[in-house]
């Protein structure tokens, strides 16, 4: 068997380790701490960008709608054009 080799005194750091470990379980915290407020963070955005979806579905709508509008308007301005040139 050989024999263990004697580490000089001072080569170990312990508290460095420990330290370590502490770091690591606060660093552990801090982040569990503000897993809620990105997930409130990721939620808002989803929310903004379904506002902003609807939004634009409705000025589609709108759009469309006054588009719908503006061609019985011509149908009419034709229609009463044709009716003015025929009498």
């Amino acid at each position: 068997m050989s024999t263990p080799t004697k580490e000089p005194v001072g080569s170990a750091t312990p508290d460095v380790t420990i330290t370590g470990a502490n770091d690591s379980r606060q660093n552990r915290t801090r982040e569990m701490q503000l897993i809620p407020e990105a997930l409130a963070r990721a939620h808002m955005h989803d929310r903004l960008r379904e506002a902003q979806d609807d939004r634009r579905s409705v000025g589609l709508v709108t759009a469309r709608r006054m588009q719908r509008r503006a061609e019985r308007a011509s149908l009419r301005a034709r229609r009463a054009l044709a009716m003015a040139v025929m009498h």
